[in-house]
């Protein structure tokens, strides 16, 4: 073991939570304009899931999975100057293609990256950027939420959606959330102001004259997402699903559609720090993994009944 490798979490082939497996590889340099860091804590993401299965954007393996990074600089690279050796950084990699947080060390745009609020924890910090990114970038930079404005946020126990809920609630708005009964009282203790049983209740009756909703199941409940709306109001997705059928519908519905996908924002990054750091906006984290643990993640993850999100704490 030499200070030129690392401990990383890898896969050599396409398929179930057990192709996983942790290798010594070569440890990155960090390039022009890159920092080099010293990984605690990643979280974990549907996408991981997804691309370990199916390859998605990365084709096949073998790759390291993982975009969200909290940890210490260890190194930058040149023109480099927003950051030194030693600080203590979180963000999110480039996505799809800058991957590599699974594992002990990974490199990344600077601006990528912005200071850990001291208040939070490496765990904490390391479970927010790609699913908090994601909620930002639908509510705040795609919809402009606001105060007064009602906002639909389905399934409102997960990772995106339980810190959208808290994002709306920050931004003035009236938040309803979708979530099994069981997961009622934490969505409350979100923000929330409204909470719908989609088991037993059809949303489409129960939440009217919405301005705003956020859509992370896709497919047909993406669709009839669309007659909820106010005149004028925005669907924004971050699943394709249907989305042929999607823009179509809104617009006889005189309503509007989007479907994105998360970027790395250095702007909107700082902006969920700075909501981290004033008790506005908390990761709640339901379970800790350590690098050997992954495939065990994976499967509780691939069971859809997360609530808030799963981390891997790479260094305890």
């Amino acid at each position: 073991m030499t200070k030129n490798t690392m401990n990383a979490l890898t896969q050599a082939t396409l398929g179930d939570p057990d192709v996983l497996h942790e290798a010594r590889l070569a440890r990155p340099e960090p390039g022009i304009g890159q920092i080099l860091v010293a990984v605690h804590a990643a979280g974990l993401n549907p996408t991981d899931w997804k691309h370990r299965a199916s390859g998605l954007f990365l084709g096949e393996p073998p790759f390291t999975l993982g975009w969200d990074v909290s940890g210490v600089v260890e190194a930058v690279g040149f023109g480099v100057s927003l950051f030194a050796p030693g600080d203590e950084v979180m963000g999110m990699l480039p996505y799809p293609y800058g991957a590599g947080s699974h594992a002990e060390y990974v490199t990344g745009p600077a601006r990528a990256f912005v200071p850990k609020p001291a208040g939070l924890s490496h765990v904490e910090a390391g479970a927010l950027p790609l699913a908090a990114l994601t909620a930002w970038q639908a509510l705040v930079d795609n919809a402009q939420v606001g105060p007064g404005q009602r906002v639909l946020v389905h399934a409102a126990a997960g990772g995106v959606g339980h810190l959208a809920v808290q994002i709306a609630k920050a931004r003035g708005a009236h938040v309803i959330g979708t979530a099994s009964a069981a997961k009622h009282d934490f969505v409350r203790g979100l923000g929330a102001d409204e909470v719908i049983d989609y088991r037993t209740t059809d949303f489409v009756t129960q939440a009217r004259d919405v301005d705003v909703v956020l859509d992370s199941l896709g497919g047909e409940n993406c669709l009839r997402s669309l007659e909820v709306l106010a005149p004028g109001g925005i669907l924004v997705s971050i699943l394709p699903d249907q989305w042929d059928a999607v823009p179509v519908r809104a617009r006889e519905l005189g309503v509007r559609a989007r479907f994105m996908l998360v970027e790395h924002d250095q702007a909107g990054m700082a902006a969920v720090a700075g909501l981290a750091a004033s008790g506005q906006l908390r990761a709640h984290v339901s379970g800790t993994y350590s690098l050997a643990e992954a495939a065990k993640a994976h499967a509780e993850g691939e069971t859809g009944r997360v609530t808030g999100k799963l981390v891997l704490a790479v260094r305890a």
